[in-house]
């Protein structure tokens, strides 16, 4: 079967952020969704949206379906100014705050009650979008490393708040979806089950990143291969490289600019935003998960030697008995249990 990638002709030659590749809300124009009567009542739940980053693009975009969109935060007044903004589209649909932090279980099982109480325990596609990159060592409020604390096992355990949810709301002509952003930084680590929040090992901030984004993808494919059969699908997507707060521990990102092989390939944050809502709303995703997207397509494995900076998957990033393993070291981190 022939790789889905719509855009791929507007990728073949790019230009740096703002260039001809579409954007979030281009991708809903043209899957012919704008105030949509399908996705009147759909409720979708999307994590970091505070300003500046993809969260608040992927918002607007998917709330011109006219779904009701639910967006996370940890300051709930940057939160309403997203939500403000977002509301000016005029389209039909919602847009309600809730105060979540993914460092904290406490604070995400607080948020995920709230959710379900203002949704009427209604989700049709979760978006596990907030994270954190580079950051100095540390550890969240429950002991992990900070990295693998916030960007994975946080959204693992949103997902079993929600997960209710995600099944009573799925229908075989509309699977719930998960969609998992990830990052290429997946491709520079593997899983270490033997020290997974750096205690004995020697802290390198993007490999503490590396193996948190390696975990999205690990958990998008494991939560597919068990949900599936019940109409609950996920992908792991990779947005590309943008310039938002998530580089705030960057000594600098003018290095970026100045490269022009780099730069060419950079994204705008709407830019950023579009393979995130082409996963969550297209038609000929319906019925697919397990897969890994980028640039709006299905991406294709990258050779070992790839630069940084290039798309595609690793060959590690599909390996179903460290996926299990994982899963089943995530519930026990985050108290669930065994499942």
């Amino acid at each position: 079967m022939a790789r889905l990638a719509p855009y791929a002709e507007l990728h073949r030659v790019t230009k740096g952020p703002g260039d001809a590749r579409p954007t979030a809300t281009q991708i809903v124009e043209d899957q012919g969704l704008v105030a949509d009567p399908s996705w009147t009542g759909r409720v979708v739940l999307i994590t970091g949206c505070s300003p500046g980053g993809l969260g608040p693009e992927t918002a607007k975009a998917i709330h011109l379906t006219g779904a009701d969109v639910f967006i996370t935060v940890r300051d709930v007044a940057k939160g309403q100014q997203v939500a403000e903004e977002i509301l000016a589209d005029g389209k039909p649909g919602k847009v309600e705050v809730i105060q979540m932090d993914l460092g904290s279980l406490k604070g995400i099982r607080a948020g995920a009650e709230e959710f379900l109480r203002k949704s009427g325990n209604r989700l049709n596609v979760l978006i596990n979008n907030a994270g954190i990159m580079a950051c100095p060592k540390g550890k969240t409020e429950d002991g992990f490393e900070l990295h693998l604390g916030t960007n994975h096992l946080g959204h693992f355990y949103l997902f079993h708040l929600v997960k209710d949810a995600l099944l009573a709301s799925a229908s075989p002509s509309f699977n719930s979806r998960v969609i998992s952003v990830s990052s290429a930084g997946h491709r520079r680590k593997t899983i270490n089950f033997d020290d997974l929040h750096f205690d004995h090992t020697e802290y390198e901030p993007f490999a503490a990143y590396g193996q948190s984004k390696l975990a999205n993808v690990y958990f998008a494919n494991e939560l597919d291969r068990r949900y599936q059969s019940q109409n609950v699908r996920a992908v792991s997507i990779h947005p590309g490289g943008i310039i938002t707060p998530l580089a705030r521990y960057l000594p600098s990102t003018q290095y970026l600019r100045d490269d022009l092989e780099i730069w060419k390939i950079m994204k705008d944050p709407a830019q950023g935003a579009a393979t995130t809502v082409w996963a969550a709303i297209a038609k000929e995703l319906e019925g697919k998960g397990g897969i890994y997207l980028d640039d709006v397509a299905e991406a294709e494995l990258t050779p070992p030697d790839a630069p940084y900076y290039a798309g595609g998957y690793a060959a590690a990033a599909f390996d179903p008995p460290t996926e299990k393993r994982l899963w089943t070291e995530s519930l026990r981190l985050t108290g669930l249990g065994e499942e």
